[in-house]
């Protein structure tokens, strides 16, 4: 969500941080578990393609890929989850939404990582497991259309309050011996609008990421096998 700070109600945002540190407190205690120490230089790469990607906007439909159902496939759901915090951190210091809201992008973007290893590991089991390619890619078409559906809840939970009337009860304006009582009415997001838009112009973006993500998946199979579906930590 490309939403600077001071836009989202502080009440949504605190919920955020909370949910998204119990949530990295949970994976960090469960790759304690685990050896990652072979799996930091590529915790770095797909980090780094993670903010190379979600950096790079695609001008005619605004969409830019997360690359985030990789992080997922090839990191496993708690280490994609902690990159996926470490990415939104460092592009928020860039102007990418604001700091408050990296807990809220982080759920967002980290079901994405979290569902994408286990719709593709569902895939895999009921369709083929010589196709990852193509799995990866139906993957993230479920994936983010389900991230999708959350941040427009978040969208949502934050406007679900009525338009609130502000008037102006102790000031008049003189106009030709008339006094005109004036009203100022607070506008607030159509969000019935705002979820048309999203669902008319996200698919583009689903596909593209899903096209991409096809070909890395796919190739990664190929030259490198055990780095594809890591130990489920």
């Amino acid at each position: 969500m490309h939403i600077p700070d001071g836009v989202l109600p502080l009440w949504i945002v605190i919920a955020g941080w909370m949910a998204t540190a119990l949530i990295l407190y949970f994976c960090i205690s469960r790759v304690k578990r685990v050896d990652v120490r072979r799996k930091i230089p590529l915790i770095g790469i797909v980090s780094a393609l993670m903010i190379v990607g979600m950096t790079l906007e695609i001008v005619p439909i605004a969409y830019h890929v997360n690359l985030s159902i990789i992080a997922g496939i090839l990191l496993g759901p708690s280490l994609a989850f902690i990159a996926v915090f470490i990415v939104n951190l460092i592009i928020a210091m860039f102007g990418h939404g604001g700091i408050t809201v990296v807990g809220l992008n982080t759920l967002v973007v980290g079901a994405e990582a979290v569902l994408g290893f286990y719709i593709f590991l569902m895939f895999r089991a009921l369709i083929s497991k010589d196709s990852p390619g193509w799995i990866s890619a139906l993957a993230v078409i479920v994936s983010l259309f389900l991230s999708t559906c959350i941040m427009l809840g978040i969208v949502y939970i934050s406007h679900a309050e009525p338009p609130k009337s502000i008037k102006v009860s102790n000031e008049t304006v003189n106009t030709e011996s008339e006094s005109v009582e004036t009203s100022i009415t607070e506008k607030k997001l159509n969000f019935g609008r705002f979820a048309k838009t999203v669902f008319i112009l996200a698919p583009l973006g689903w596909v593209l990421e899903a096209a991409v993500t096809g070909l890395a998946v796919g190739y990664i199979a190929r030259i490198r096998p055990d780095l594809i579906l890591p130990e489920a930590t």
